[in-house]
């Protein structure tokens, strides 16, 4: 009676889940998307977002159309952004989606402010970084489009505002294909959207877990992932292909004998249906760089039946356009498409944590262009963390096994974003408002972020912190590392250090190392928005200058500032110097490897190459065409030498910008090793509403160095010393002008 109760309600909640989808199937137009209905001084579904001190107001004297519009001002010295967004469910087809508004400002600088959309998950977004509006402006309309899919689920829009000054938004509107928004066809849905089987829950539980069934579902994560990248029913989209492991998984789970599982296997394949046989695949080339990782097939615990529809399947695997895979245009950093989020759960059910699993692993399995350079062979992280995910007791549980394996990756640019956000809670929301560093392997007080402060902070610069509330440096550290992603250590403890002091009260009891002596000190902690310089430590200031004449005529740049309009100056203004210091301790402002590059460099030379993968063979990875830095002009730079700076928080884009610079026959590297995490970034969305992200694209010098993990090594290392900072000297910096002043 209970089994026939459950089944019954599970189709009502099917039917009702049907029902639901009918109604809202066309769109409604969006209320106050210009701001005229007010609730409690808020514009009514108005959202803030951002990082930074700003002030958002809504403006009853300056508007351009109706009786208000809304305005969003930087206060104070320190500047982030400032976000207004407006959700709209994307219950609607069409093949665009075009939002315009106007946009009044007022002395708006080290930024722009703009219009922006965002189309959920994971699929378009534009905030009109390259074309923002800078300076002074009277009102003027500007507009947004993107792709629309029928895969969207929200669609995100407003105005923001990076950097300082203030703008006015105001008269919103929304078109799809050129029509008003309740105008839009209606959605189409994909089979796998129509699947609704297991939306309220995959009834999935294991009681169980043993060895032997770990064994067994290790196999199936891999034969999931493989049928999910190679099959060609699967890739055009005719599976549910996460619900199809929950209906698989009933019977698979109680198999006795590996006989069984893989007849249970051989079935499952059999039922996908017909493969024809492929006559546009092509064989994995003999010179690839990496090449699909399929010897587990080869098992001999694996049966002939089992072995060989696998590797008819690896011969006949799909081509062309692939429901759940794809690839950047130009660039081929993969995309990871159509994965549910699951966000209404961040604690999933057992059977939605193991695909979370099955889903990650096999991403990284395909397409992570550096699983070569793991510490851990990938092949044995799938058995490990099977009961991690399965009896993980609560979403800290869950979120902490994620981080761990994403850990393993050994990438900076991976790390875990949202779901319930437990980690974060679990670390705190009172940060120190001083910043720390490792410096000598010790952890030092190297800046006040709020000078005012420093008397009642009760640090000095230099002072050496040797336990927080009694527990030593090192031994925190040691208990961190694991849930700190990173491609070396120097950024792990770059990571560590933001985090070290944070807690979940606001004090925190310190020992301290100065001048020789012992001494107890009981810091006070806040809250981010009352840390005036916390969100602009190392990226753009507020009216920062990107580039100076220091003594003896050498020329200093900083990218942490840097605006495309100042490289004309730069060229102007300092073309004549005795030498260049480029400071990449940071991460730029803007991209400029090529306009900056060329007018440093006056040789023409290679300076990277790049691994793409294959969707259309994945695992396969070759080394495509890198690119070319450096310009014999009547504006290049002539001087003899040109010094780099680097460290630790030089990530990324940084890292990409110093491998142009370093081509160049007058480059010098000094500094320290950079965070080793480079190329394009893809992102992940996993079970739970989790995000996080990979480096997509392999990026090698031209000589097939690597750069990941191991970062731009500096020809020449100086690295900061306490006695360094307690005397405020930059010592790199120093380092510098005399390589400069030296036999000049």
């Amino acid at each position: 009676m209970i089994e026939i109760t459950s089944i019954i309600m599970k189709k009502l909640l099917f039917t009702s889940s049907l029902l639901l989808v009918t109604i809202f199937l066309k769109a409604q137009n969006p209320e106050n998307l210009d701001f005229e209905i007010i609730e409690n001084g808020k514009a009514k579904h108005w959202k803030e977002s951002g990082q930074g001190q700003y002030k958002v107001h809504f403006d009853q004297n300056i508007k351009q159309h109706g009786d208000v519009s809304a305005s969003i001002e930087s206060i104070g010295e320190s500047s982030g952004y400032k976000a207004l967004s407006y959700k709209i469910p994307a219950n609607f087809g069409g093949k665009k989606i075009k939002i315009s508004g106007y946009i009044k400002t007022e002395n708006v600088s080290g930024g722009w402010a703009g219009l922006w959309m965002r189309i959920d998950p994971n699929i378009a977004f534009d905030n009109m970084k390259s074309r923002g509006v800078t300076g002074t402006n009277d009102w003027k309309k500007y507009t947004i489009e993107l792709d629309l899919s029928p895969l969207a689920e929200t669609i995100v829009l407003g105005g923001m505002l990076v950097g300082s000054g203030k703008m006015w938004v105001d008269n919103l509107k929304v078109t799809v294909d050129g029509e008003a928004l309740e105008k839009a066809p209606e959605k189409e849905f994909t089979k796998p959207q129509m699947d609704k089987e297991f939306d309220f829950g995959s009834g999935i539980s294991f009681q169980n877990l043993d060895s032997n069934l770990i064994q067994n579902l290790d196999l199936l994560g891999r034969v999931w992932g493989f049928l999910k990248y190679y099959h060609p029913e699967i890739g055009k989209g005719n599976y549910n292909w996460d619900y199809e492991l929950f209906r698989i998984l009933p019977k698979y789970k109680d198999a006795k004998t590996n006989s069984e599982r893989d007849t249970i296997l051989v079935n499952w394949i059999e039922n996908l249906g017909d493969i024809p046989i492929c006559t546009s695949c092509k064989d994995t080339p003999e010179n690839a760089f990496l090449k699909p990782d399929l010897d587990w097939i080869k098992n001999e615990k694996i049966s002939t039946a089992l072995r060989d529809k696998l590797l008819f399947i690896q011969e006949n695997r799909h081509q062309g356009s692939h429901y759940y895979i794809g690839m950047v245009p130009r660039v081929n950093n993969p995309i990871f498409k159509n994965e549910n989020s699951y966000a209404k759960t961040p604690y999933p059910d057992e059977g939605f944590r193991l695909l979370g699993l099955f889903r990650y692993w096999n991403m990284i399995q395909y397409f992570f262009p550096y699983k070569h350079l793991t510490d851990k062979d990938w092949n044995t992280c799938l058995k490990e963390y099977i009961p991690q995910f399965i009896n993980a007791k609560n979403d800290l549980e869950y979120e902490l096994a994620f981080l761990k394996i994403i850990a393993d990756v050994k990438d900076t640019h991976a790390n875990i974003g949202g779901g319930n956000n437990k980690i974060q809670k679990q670390r705190g929301k009172f940060y120190p408002p001083v910043h720390v560093r490792f410096i000598e392997n010790k952890l030092v007080v190297d800046a006040h972020f709020n000078e005012e402060m420093k008397d009642v902070v009760g640090l000095k610069i230099g002072d050496v912190i040797t336990h927080i509330n009694g527990k030593p440096i090192n031994e925190m550290v040691e208990n961190m590392h694991d849930f700190y992603p990173a491609s070396n250590q120097p950024t792990r403890l770059r990571n560590i250090s933001f985090d070290i002091l944070r807690s979940s009260i606001n004090t925190a009891k310190l020992s301290i190392e100065r001048d020789g002596k012992q001494l107890d000190k009981t810091l006070q902690l806040f809250e981010k928005k009352e840390i005036r310089g916390y969100y602009t430590w190392y990226k753009r200031e507020k009216n920062g200058k990107s580039f100076k004449i220091l003594d003896d005529n050498i020329g200093y740049i900083t990218l942490k500032n840097i605006k495309k309009d100042d490289i004309a100056s730069i060229k102007s203004e300092l073309k004549d110097t005795k030498g260049i210091i480029v400071d990449i301790r940071n991460y730029p402002s803007t991209f400029v490897p090529f306009s900056l590059g060329n007018f440093l460099n006056t040789n023409r030379a290679d300076f990277v190459k790049f691994t793409q993968g294959n969707a259309n063979n994945p695992g396969e990875f070759i080394f495509r065409k890198g690119n070319k830095v450096g310009l014999n002009r009547s504006w290049s730079y002539q001087g003899n030498k040109v010094i780099v700076l680097v460290n630790e928080i030089s990530q990324s884009q940084a890292e990409y910008t110093a491998m142009a610079f370093k081509a160049g026959d007058k480059t010098t590297i000094i500094g320290s090793t950079t965070a080793g995490a480079d190329g394009n970034i893809s992102r992940i969305t996993l079970p739970g509403g989790l995000r996080t992200a990979i480096s997509g694209i392999g990026v090698y010098y031209p000589d097939g160095t690597e750069t990941q993990r191991v970062g731009i090594i500096p020809d020449i290392e100086v690295l900061p010393t306490i006695k360094g900072i307690k005397e405020g000297r930059d010592e790199v910096l120093e380092k510098a002008i005399e390589i400069i002043n030296k036999n000049d």
